[in-house]
């Protein structure tokens, strides 16, 4: 950036007054720091010079030195010589604003919680472990491994979509449609895994699954429509049904995935994990899919299936609950951040023609579509077989891992039961009554240990407080160990503590 910085748009900025109380000099201060604390100053912008800002200001060019001086003092500025006067970036890495004799915060004089219409913050949050990439022990779900990413043909990928030719194909605004060859490679190379086939006409390119769901929503569901979904199920989703204005009717979930006869009557909507349960991983059964999809059509009920963790290779691959579907009513809705990167947000969804239409009729006015030179880079990572040697690497690395945990967790942890279920990047336990994984994950995290606790996926969390969550994709596999005899540590503190 130019040292040289236009002092027209510091006008905003300033407002001096001769028939203030305060000093000019207290005023320029006062200005100044707010600027730097609402962060209306970029710590790479030059402050004006002193005789700039005095001529524009009408003031004594010293009235300016002094006040640039003593902010230098308070640690507000650095001087840098012959380059002039910038924030210290320490003040604007502060995660608490700091307080000036002289400063004032601005006051938001609307109540915008009483003006929404939704209310999303009221919401459950996700759990935050934005550090969890230092952690030494990470079993954080939805992460990736920096080891097990394909650096060198995700670039290989990225550059061909920047070639002349390949710009031409994605620069220009495709309104509401998608790519048509990442299309072409979801119906060819990632559905008929599933046993999905499908027309283009029937895949539309989502932000991720959560961008799916809240499409679905947006455009299905209303005040009094009744959403049955797995207990414990997919957090997320049961918020994204509850914005809608849908009530939702958690459902239990055994060893064979959710008891279709325990869904309630006028249910318009069933809301399935069936090939990995989230969060327990477990399968939902032939018999148990064969009388979903039966009471679907019975009772005129659209059932939204999530390919949760699907994509990687099991050792008995079951069929989407939409490549058996045969009347239309299951709509699929599948994801690349398990297998490729939870950054990248990319996402699909497979249902019928006239659904698809009118999901891209809405996606229009909320984003017209996902960014195209992304759409090719993962259009040409599938087509040169780049997807399928990853899901390989991957498959075989989290088998070995998951077997890793359940050895460690039988050893170390044996008073906790554990779902051992094949495929998926995760694992579910169950503590003794009485246990607070919450407060656990708390001693854990600062023996390095990153565990979510498991209560946020009930229905009612309150009175399922002994649950977690432990994830496999990104900790390394002579870390595990490790990390559960530090788990015990924490849980044997715990107990005692308790």
């Amino acid at each position: 950036m130019s040292a040289r910085t236009d002092p027209a748009i510091w006008s905003g900025l300033f407002r001096i007054s001769a028939d203030s109380g305060q000093t000019l000099q207290a005023q320029i201060r006062q200005a100044i720091v707010a600027a730097i604390l609402d962060r209306q100053i970029a710590a790479s912008m030059p402050l004006p010079s002193c005789r700039i800002l005095a001529e524009k200001l009408g003031v004594a060019r010293g009235t300016v030195v002094l006040a640039f001086q003593q902010l230098v003092d308070q640690g507000f500025l650095i001087a840098k010589e012959r380059r002039g006067h910038f924030v210290n970036p320490e003040v604007l890495a502060s995660p608490s604003r700091i307080k000036d004799a002289g400063t004032r915060e601005k006051e938001d004089t609307i109540d915008w919680k009483a003006r929404r219409r939704i209310a999303a913050s009221d919401m459950p949050e996700p759990t935050k472990q934005e550090n969890w990439i230092k952690s030494a022990y990470p079993f954080v779900y939805g992460q990736f491994d920096p080891a097990l990413f394909p650096t060198a043909e995700w670039r290989e990928c990225n550059r061909m979509a920047l070639a002349v030719l390949e710009i031409r194909n994605w620069a220009a605004d495709m309104v509401d449609r998608d790519d048509p060859l990442l299309i072409e490679q979801i119906q060819a190379r990632l559905l008929p895994r599933r046993g999905i086939f499908a027309n283009p006409d029937e895949i539309i390119v989502t932000l991720g699954a959560q961008h799916a769901l809240y499409m679905l929503a947006t455009l299905l569901m209303s005040k009094g429509s009744q959403v049955a979904m797995e207990d414990p199920g997919y957090p997320d989703a049961r918020s994204i049904f509850k914005l809608a204005g849908a009530r939702v009717s958690p459902v239990r979930v055994d060893d064979e995935g959710i008891d279709p006869s325990a869904i309630p009557a006028g249910s318009d909507f069933v809301f399935v994990t069936p090939n990995h349960h989230c969060p327990t991983m477990v399968a939902l059964s032939q018999e148990r899919r064969d009388q979903l999809i039966a009471d679907a059509e019975k009772h005129d009920r659209i059932i939204i299936e999530d390919g949760y963790d699907s994509q990687l290779v099991d050792d008995a691959p079951q069929q989407a609950l939409r490549g058996q579907d045969r009347s239309g009513r299951v709509v699929y809705v599948g994801s690349l951040s398990k297998t490729l990167a939870p950054g990248l947000r990319l996402g699909y969804i497979v249902a019928s023609a006239g659904l698809i239409s009118e999901l891209r009729a809405l996606r229009r006015f909320m984003l017209r579509h996902p960014p195209a030179n992304n759409q090719r880079a993962v259009a040409l990572f599938l087509s040169l077989g780049h997807h399928e040697a990853l899901v390989r690497r991957l498959s075989t690395a989290f088998a070995e891992r998951r077997k890793r945990l359940t050895d460690a967790v039988n050893t170390f942890l044996p008073e906790w039961s554990l779902a051992d279920t094949p495929g998926g990047t995760s694992v579910w336990l169950e503590g003794p009554r009485g246990t607070n994984s919450a407060m656990l994950a708390e001693m854990a995290a600062a023996r390095g240990v990153l565990i979510e606790p498991g209560a946020r996926f009930f229905d009612q969390p309150e009175r399922n407080p002994h649950f977690l969550r432990l994830g496999i994709s990104s900790i390394a596999l002579q870390h595990i160990e490790q990390g559960i005899r530090e788990l015990a540590f924490a849980a044997g503190h715990r107990s005692a503590a308790a």
